[in-house]
């Protein structure tokens, strides 16, 4: 077995991450992808560009979302139960303010289980009354990090456990 490449049919899991509206913008230092060439293996990031964040902020009609501890705590409720339902593995969660990872196996595309995990969290979250049925939660699209091989996966899981810190981000900054 050579030491790139498993044999395996399918990914041993996902690595998923998903990000509260507003919180990250095209130009952003951290990088994106551009949505022409989203997801598409190799393709460059967008350089750092403030011009580009501050047109994307200006053109946004709603401030961006950050998820109180409560609401943390709900969505992490919510994607535990899907992963229950739905018969996915969960191995390892962690609900930030401004984004959620989750290390899952299914034998199931990656955005699919984005797809439920926002919308089952979007929906409780508005019947709980924690936000209203006008805020918008969730920046477009995911990342999906597919994981093949038994490190990444344990790479992957000690990444979302123990390497997201405790600090919370600055609203302030956040909204420019």
């Amino acid at each position: 077995m050579s030491d790139e490449w498993d044999d395996n049919e399918f990914p041993l899991a996902y690595l998923l991450t998903f990000r509260t509206f507003g919180t990250w913008h095209h130009g952003d230092e951290r990088g994106s992808v551009d949505r022409r060439n989203f997801n598409k293996y190799g393709a460059p990031k967008i350089a750092s560009n403030s011009r580009l964040v501050d047109a994307e902020i200006d053109q946004t009609l709603c401030a961006p979302f950050l998820l109180s501890e409560e609401q943390r705590e709900l969505v992490e409720s919510v994607i535990r139960e899907v992963c229950v339902y739905r018969e996915y593995d969960l191995h390892a969660l962690n609900v930030r303010t401004n984004h959620v990872h989750a290390v899952v196996s299914a034998l199931v595309k990656p955005e699919k289980m984005v797809e439920a995990f926002k919308s089952y969290a979007t929906r409780k979250l508005r019947s709980g009354g924690l936000i209203s049925i006008y805020q918008k939660i969730w920046s477009r699209h995911a990342s999906t990090r597919y994981l093949w091989k038994e490190r990444n996966l344990t790479g992957a899981i000690d990444y979302v456990l123990y390497s997201q810190g405790d600090e919370f981000p600055n609203f302030d900054e956040l909204a420019g």
